[in-house]
C-alpha cells in the first residue's frame, strides 16, 4: 500500500445484506466528498468472474483480473443476482481471496483520490479490519423481511425471474454465512454506532447519519 493520505475522513461502515448500507453510504459520499467504495462488490465481481469463466477460475485468473479491476466494473447489474450474492457469500469465506480484496480495500480507504476529502466504505468487516481507525463507524441493521422485501424490489425493477420467499431464503442463508464465517464475520463493534433502518426512510437514515458526523466535526473541528 503507498503512504497513507493524511487528513482526511474516513467513514466505516458494516452491514448485512439489505440493510439499506450501500444506498445511505453513496449519499453521505456524495455529500462530503467522499470516495465510495462498495466492499461486497469485488466478492460479487469475482463470484461472476467464477460463474461465467469456471475453466479458467483460480489464484492467477483472480489476480489478474483484480489488477485491471476498475469501479464501474462493480456498476454492473448482472453483479445483483441472486445466484451471484450467494457465491460472493461463499469467495468472502476463503483466506487467499479475502487477502487479495483487503489489499484493494485498504489501498481505496487510505488513499482515495485526490479529489475527494476522505473515503467511505461499506461492507461485512470494515469497522475491525479494514479502517479501525476511522472517524465514524456504523452499522446498519434492518430486520430479516424488511430486508427480503428491499431485495426482492430491487431484483423485480432489473426484471429478474424470482419470488419473494425465494429471497428471503437467500437472504437467511446470506445472513447465516456472513455472521458464522471463521474469517473476518459479519459484527458490530463497540465502538460502532447502530443504526436500524427497518422503519426509516432512505432521507431519515441519510439527516441521521449527516446529524451524527456534523456534530462531532463541529465539536472537534476538521478530523
Amino acid at each position: 500500500m503507498k503512504i497513507k493520505r493524511k487528513n482526511i475522513l474516513k467513514i466505516a461502515i458494516d452491514s448485512p445484506a439489505a440493510a439499506g448500507a450501500g444506498t445511505v453510504a453513496k449519499t453521505i459520499s456524495k455529500h462530503y466528498n467522499l470516495f465510495y467504495l462498495d466492499t461486497g462488490k469485488i466478492y460479487r465481481f469475482i463470484a461472476y468472474l467464477k460463474l461465467k469463466f469456471p475453466n479458467k477460475f483460480n489464484q492467477s485468473f483472480i489476480k489478474h483480473e483484480i489488477k485491471f479491476l476498475k469501479i464501474n466494473n462493480l456498476s454492473n447489474k448482472n453483479l445483483l443476482s441472486d445466484e451471484i450474492s450467494t457465491e460472493a457469500s461463499q469467495i468472502a469465506k476463503i483466506k487467499s481471496i479475502r487477502k487479495l480484496v483487503h489489499s484493494i480495500q485498504l489501498n481505496f480507504a487510505y488513499n482515495p483520490p485526490k479529489k475527494y476529502a476522505g473515503s467511505c466504505l461499506d461492507g461485512r468487516d470494515i469497522t475491525y479490519k479494514i479502517v479501525p481507525d476511522a472517524d465514524f463507524k456504523f452499522y446498519i441493521t434492518a430486520n430479516t423481511k424488511t430486508r427480503a422485501l428491499r431485495r426482492y424490489k430491487e431484483l423485480v425493477k432489473l426484471k429478474k425471474k424470482i419470488t419473494y420467499d425465494e429471497v428471503l431464503k437467500s437472504i437467511k442463508k446470506r445472513d447465516k454465512n456472513d455472521l458464522n464465517r471463521t474469517i473476518s464475520p459479519l459484527k458490530k463493534t463497540k465502538d460502532s454506532l447502530l443504526i436500524n433502518t427497518t422503519n426509516l426512510t432512505k432521507r431519515a437514515c441519510f439527516l441521521k447519519i449527516k446529524k451524527i458526523i456534523d456534530n462531532k466535526i463541529k465539536i472537534n473541528g476538521n478530523l
